[in-house]
């Protein structure tokens, strides 16, 4: 738990003391809408979803997006790194705010999922980010 004090430490300094981590809940981040949710089983299904994402547009419906993966911790950490950096590419290539805020979390005994949501949403919806 002391290297996490360590890490925000060195944030606040960073940053100028301001912290731009935000964590929620299980219940708080199931509260966000979602405008689609995709079941991803390996990288394929991920970038293709990420893709589907960007084209879909963050903005457009004020909700946000799911991947739900087997819980299975290497595979898991691949595809979201497929999804969370083929999403940021693919908003910059088409020139959309690339400003996203995503949490993963442990959604059933099987699955881990990831919600991705845009921070000017989250602010329109009251979650104060």
């Amino acid at each position: 738990m002391t290297w996490v004090v360590k890490i925000l430490d060195k944030i606040k300094i960073l940053k100028n003391d301001k912290v731009y981590i935000k964590t929620m809940s299980k219940e708080e981040i199931e509260q966000i809408p979602i405008l689609k949710s995709f079941n991803v089983n390996d990288e394929k299904e991920a970038s293709i979803a990420a893709d589907e994402m960007v084209e879909l547009g963050f903005l457009n419906e004020k909700k946000g997006f799911k991947v739900i993966m087997p819980k299975e911790p290497r595979l898991a950490k691949r595809i979201g790194y497929i999804v969370t950096t083929t999403v940021t590419a693919g908003l910059g290539k088409a020139e959309q705010d690339r400003n996203i805020k995503y949490w993963t979390y442990h959604h059933d005994g099987d699955h881990y999922a990831i919600v991705l949501v845009s921070a000017h949403v989250l602010d329109e919806l009251g979650f104060g980010f």
